[in-house]
């Protein structure tokens, strides 16, 4: 089997990589892989609002955002396999399985990594008790009462104050749960404001921050749960415990980028990400292969995931086009500095750039009445004011191409208090 672009995952970053790479090289033909059995990814799960104001200028549910896209593929040289598992992924060639094929490999000129993220699962939290019924992460949560039918359950703790978690804080009071509280280990919320506006405040629904489960307590199911404030070491702090009957308890603690088909690959990754490391144009250490959306660093806005693929995508199509190797020799690092926990991309070849470079980056704690730093081998040539900075939203700043000298050596992006 041949394609000039295999896309690997067909939710929102799979999407907009093949309709950009599509619409950049109408002669070169795009072959999406997606496991699941209908295009879409996570989208399909958000029946919730909010999604496509930057995109498309109005708001939208999950499903509705990803039909966009999906209307976007006819008229393009792009075909699909659902069903599909990817096994391997190397420079030239993706192998793949499905019931009709079996194994088989397709031969191609280029491959953008678009796999999502998954969730951090009880096991990785080290909460002590015992395995009961009852204890689902939220998005699991999530599918099973916007697709499947089924209630979870009816007295819910959610550990956690991601987006997801917050969102299925108010998803089950809409369905008639009484949601106890929301713990979080940090003393910030993960989530967005808006969300913790719209999801709990307007719901009564209180947030404990600096707090953790540190017990489960059951027979066969859920009964309740020991939650306990913590210092600043994230340990639970002697005589804060208190107990809260309930007969689920959700997790949302956070979002890991799906890569073992990347690391299998040698592509080099990010350890403050743990997503590939990429160029300004989302190619990856390895030449050919491109990563963009949730396997790159967990996004807060899909608008932002299908923005980043859309550049990855037309990437993709002038590498098949151009042939060109990727020449890292004269290649500006980008570095973090104070209070920044990772940028994207990582580096920056000044030659390639055709417009603005735009980096997106989190915090590692709150800041306000601060500064967003960017200094050009030291120097500042960016001083830009915000009132307050969280981890739970993705900050940015766009550098004009003119302003990107290529004797620089590396970007350092920082964050000051005022």
């Amino acid at each position: 089997m041949r394609a000039d672009i295999v896309i690997v995952g067909g939710g929102p970053a799979g999407l907009a990589a093949a309709v950009s790479a599509a619409k950049e090289a109408p002669e070169l033909s795009v072959l999406i892989l997606e496991r699941d059995n209908e295009l879409g990814g996570i989208l399909n799960q958000c029946i919730h609002n909010g999604f496509g104001l930057h995109t498309f200028n109005e708001e939208l549910t999950g499903p509705e955002y990803a039909e966009r896209f999906e209307k976007q593929l006819n008229g393009l040289n792009i075909s699909y396999l659902l069903d599909t598992m990817v096994l391997d992924i190397a420079q030239g060639q993706v192998t793949a399985v499905n019931s009709g094929e079996g194994v088989f490999t397709v031969e191609c000129g280029a491959a953008v990594l678009c796999m999502g993220c998954r969730e951090r699962p009880r096991g990785a939290l080290n909460i002590p008790g015992l395995r009961p019924a009852g204890v689902f992460t939220a998005g699991t949560a999530q599918r099973l009462v916007n697709i499947e039918g089924y209630m979870p359950g009816k007295e819910v703790v959610i550990l956690g104050s991601g987006d997801i978690g917050l969102i299925m804080a108010r998803r089950m009071t809409l369905e008639g749960a009484k949601v106890k509280a929301v713990c979080e280990l940090m003393p910030y919320s993960g989530g967005l404001k808006r969300n913790i506006v719209q999801c709990l405040d307007d719901f009564d629904i209180p947030l404990l921050l600096s707090h953790t489960v540190i017990d489960i307590k059951c027979k066969e199911r859920v009964s309740s749960v020991v939650i306990a404030e913590v210092d600043g070491n994230s340990r639970p702090i002697p005589g804060t415990e208190q107990e809260i009957s309930c007969d689920t308890l959700l997790l949302s603690c956070g979002l890991i980028p799906e890569n073992e088909l990347s690391r299998a690959a040698d592509v080099k990754i990010n350890p403050a990400t743990n997503g590939p490391e990429v160029n300004e144009s989302f190619e990856t250490s390895i030449p050919g292969i491109f990563a963009c959306g949730n396997v790159l660093h967990v996004h807060d806005l899909v608008d932002y995931v299908s923005e980043e693929s859309a550049r990855a995508g037309k990437s993709a199509a002038r590498f098949v086009l151009n042939k060109e190797i990727a020449d890292y020799s004269n290649a500006i690092q980008i570095k973090t500095g104070n209070g920044v926990r990772y940028t994207v991309p990582s580096t920056v070849r000044a030659s390639k750039l055709e417009d603005a470079l735009i980096i997106r980056f989190r915090s590692t704690g709150v800041f306000r009445d601060s500064y967003i730093n960017v200094l050009f081998d030291g120097e500042n040539k960016l001083h830009r004011r915000k009132q307050i900075i969280t981890p739970g939203e993705m900050e940015q700043v766009i550098l004009k191409r003119e302003d990107i000298d290529q004797d620089i050596k590396e970007i350092t992006v920082a964050v000051t208090e005022g």
